[in-house]
């Protein structure tokens, strides 16, 4: 009994360390500040408030919408690294007299090294009340500015040329954390 437990231990290790080398380096990451995931936003209304997070409101949306555009994308953590960088900044505020929600995105490229690549700024306005599911009213504001987001970085021909190219093997990769250090790409 014992002589089988000792045989599966090194079959699951090896097992594991197949699983994580076969996993692909993402081509590009998101990086959104952990402000914008700590403290929340306030949408008024003269009679009520909603309260919301912009980082948890646009990480999924934004991993969707982009997702066409990069071979492998995913959220920014500690000491990643990845091709492409991209420092996502929302904004969000609510006219209660207009019944009208807007969004903007402040979108920064690097690249995996820390060279700025492109700024991009993207708005988008969305008419509903604030009383009527307003995390979906959030959402669809946030989607239609990342869309926008999208159409810019499709239409950038330097944007393209930046994700046919290879990665570059000679530069020294930067942890995404990084990107607010940098200085900005010129729009």
């Amino acid at each position: 009994m014992k002589l089988r437990h000792c045989l599966f231990l090194p079959v699951l290790l090896l097992g594991m360390a197949g699983a994580v080398q076969a996993a692909p380096a993402s081509r590009a990451l998101i990086y959104i500040d952990s402000q914008e995931y700590r403290h929340e936003v306030k949408l008024w209304h003269f009679y009520y408030s909603y309260w919301f997070s912009q980082g948890e409101a646009l990480q999924p949306l934004a991993l969707e919408t982009l997702a066409p555009l990069f071979a492998g994308i995913g959220m920014c953590e500690e000491h990643m690294a990845a091709d492409v960088v991209i420092w996502l900044r929302p904004r969000m505020f609510y006219n209660p007299h207009m019944t009208t929600f807007h969004g903007s995105i402040l979108a920064q490229v690097y690249s995996g090294s820390g060279k700025p690549l492109a700024t991009y700024r993207a708005g988008a306005r969305h008419i509903g009340h604030l009383d009527i599911v307003p995390a979906a009213q959030v959402a669809a504001t946030y989607r239609a500015a990342l869309d926008e987001l999208l159409r810019q970085m499709r239409s950038d021909t330097a944007m393209q040329a930046v994700l046919a190219a290879p990665s570059s093997a000679g530069e020294t990769p930067m942890p995404c954390g990084m990107v607010t250090i940098l200085p900005a790409a010129r729009p």
